[in-house]
């Protein structure tokens, strides 16, 4: 019988040998390789090519959503399965974008990881129940100039019309106008909605 051949990557070394542990119960699926960061991630996928990567999001050096978009354009065959704590969708949306093939939450990873790694390794798409209520509930936002993601880190910041047309060398009308494009992709209506949101999906950085 052949076998599924995965690779771990993640940089938590406990979540690592637990998922390693558990898939090497099963008589189908063995693991080749792990790794601890992004890069390392894309270098070993292109070395072992394994069947199934299991991708976190947050790592260090590059991100999951990053990782997989470099694989892609290396016309990598690998089926990637995300596996991820976010709480919001944007992460999420941005890696299945660049070319992940299914995802789910650590929390599931007990009853879901085997059937989802299965799913993925024949050529389906594999989200999981919890992951598409996010998606449906939780959108992500859509993509912000540079010029807005600064207007929206002011007002994160608390600096109102006229302090935030001084520090761009705008007109205060001029930051009305991104204010008012920003709320729209924010799907908000004021200043607190915009920081609470833009806090809740760490679109800034203060």
């Amino acid at each position: 019988m052949k076998k599924i051949r995965v690779l771990i990557a993640d940089d938590h070394g406990i979540v690592r040998m637990g998922l390693k542990s558990l898939l090497e119960m099963e008589d189908d699926i063995v693991v080749i390789g792990e790794a601890d960061d992004g890069v390392k991630t894309v270098s070993e996928t292109m070395r072992l090519k394994p069947d199934v990567v299991i991708m976190d999001l947050m790592m260090p050096k590059q991100g999951g959503a990053s990782a997989t978009r470099e694989l892609r354009k290396a016309n990598c065959m690998a089926h990637i399965l995300l596996l991820t704590t976010f709480s919001t969708s944007d992460g999420i949306n941005k890696a299945l974008e660049a070319g992940a093939d299914g995802a789910l939450f650590k929390s599931e990873a007990d009853s879901e990881i085997v059937n989802a790694i299965r799913h993925v390794y024949s050529g389906a798409r594999f989200i999981s129940n919890p992951v598409k209520k996010l998606l449906t509930t939780d959108p992500p936002v859509p993509e912000f100039t540079q010029k807005q993601l600064g207007i929206l880190t002011s007002v994160v910041l608390g600096l109102n019309n006229k302090e935030i047309a001084y520090k761009f060398n705008i007109k205060q009308i001029t930051v009305k106008n991104h204010l008012k494009a920003i709320f729209a992709k924010l799907g908000v209506t004021n200043r607190t909605e915009a920081t609470a949101v833009a806090t809740r999906k760490q679109l800034v950085k203060p």
